[in-house]
């Protein structure tokens, strides 16, 4: 029952993905992961981008425009990365390869390549290496 249950899910993510991309126009790559309670920004959907292996997790959140601002600015998740639980990501920011994402955390600049990024304001605490959909392997 477990096993069916898996692969149930993963042709309902195949799906979530697809209509993302083809319906929504975000840019989520086929091998990307986003929950079903996380939010990607429709308001410009062209500006998100989620790459190759990354995971986007329950309550996340991905902006790529600012209301009060007027602004609209592309939102790059890179290859290898994990948005944690209820994270925000602000408008125009670029989540390096292989970075995590700490729950609850809100990410207003750019986060270098392999970091490990926590609090409110986001800030990166250390030097971490992943693998898919961001587990820490060192």
């Amino acid at each position: 029952m477990t096993l069916l249950r898996h692969w149930v899910r993963l042709a309902f993510m195949g799906v979530r993905i697809f209509l993302l991309n083809r319906v929504w126009g975000h840019r989520v790559h086929s091998t990307a992961r986003v929950s079903f309670s996380a939010f990607l920004d429709k308001s410009a959907p062209r500006h998100v981008v989620v790459g190759a292996y990354s995971i986007v997790t329950k309550g996340a959140v991905v902006l790529s425009h600012d209301y009060s601002r007027g602004v609209k600015r592309e939102t790059v998740i890179g290859s290898c990365c994990m948005i944690g639980v209820n994270a925000i990501i602000l408008p125009g920011v670029r989540v390096g390869d292989n970075s995590v994402i700490g729950a609850g955390s809100v990410v207003s600049r750019d986060v270098p390549p392999n970091s490990l990024v926590v609090g409110n304001p986001g800030r990166v605490v250390r030097t971490i290496s992943t693998g898919p959909y961001g587990r820490i392997v060192s």
